[in-house]
C-alpha cells in the first residue's frame, strides 16, 4: 500500500501546516533528500501544545505530543511535495524533549512521531537513525520538538 493510502488507512487528520516562527524555511530540498526543520506539536485548530514533560505533563501526553509534531511535519510535506508519496524513506530524525532534569525516557516520548512514519511508509523504509535528547526548554514551553530528514522518492 502507498503512503497515502497508509495515511487515510489510519483515518487520521492532518493539522494546518504550520508557518516558520523565525527566518527559516520549513522544509528544503537539496538533491534527492528533503530536509524539514524543527516542528513541534500543531492541533487542528492551529493551537501548540504547551508544556514541559515531568512537570506539566505525564509521559503519555509527551508521546502523543510527539505523534502530533509528526502530523505537523505530515502537513508541511502535503503542503509542499502535493503527496506523501514522493517521500521514499526516512533518513534521519532529531527529537527534542523540554523535560525536567530528572526525566530519563525521551526515546519514548519521540516514540510517538517514528511509530507513526512506521505505519505511514512501513518498518523498512518508515525508521531511519534517530536521537532523541532532553532540553531545559523549547520555543513557547512545547514539549517537544522534531527535524526529520527524507529521502525523496
Amino acid at each position: 500500500m502507498t503512503a497515502e493510502g497508509n495515511f487515510t488507512k489510519l483515518g487520521l487528520e492532518l493539522p494546518p501546516a504550520p508557518s516558520p516562527m523565525g527566518v527559516y524555511k520549513p522544509c528544503l530540498i537539496v538533491d534527492n533528500f528533503i530536509y524539514v526543520s524543527g516542528h513541534g506539536p500543531v492541533q487542528m485548530d492551529g493551537s501548540r501544545i504547551i508544556g514541559r514533560i515531568g512537570a506539566d505533563m505525564d509521559i503519555e501526553a509527551g508521546k502523543l505530543a510527539a505523534k502530533q509534531v509528526g502530523l505537523a511535519i505530515l502537513s508541511t510535506l502535503k503542503a509542499n511535495l502535493g503527496s506523501l508519496d514522493r517521500i521514499k524513506r526516512v533518513i534521519k530524525v532529531l527529537g527534542m524533549v523540554n523535560c525536567t532534569s530528572d526525566f530519563e525516557r525521551h526515546p519514548y516520548v519521540i516514540n510517538g512521531c517514528s511509530e507513526l512514519f512506521a505505519n505511514i511508509w512501513g518498518t523498512e523504509n518508515g525508521i531511519g537513525v534517530r536521537s532523541a535528547v532532553g532540553f531545559g526548554s523549547l520555543p513557547e514551553n512545547i514539549p517537544v520538538e522534531i527535524e526529520v530528514m527524507f529521502e525523496l522518492a
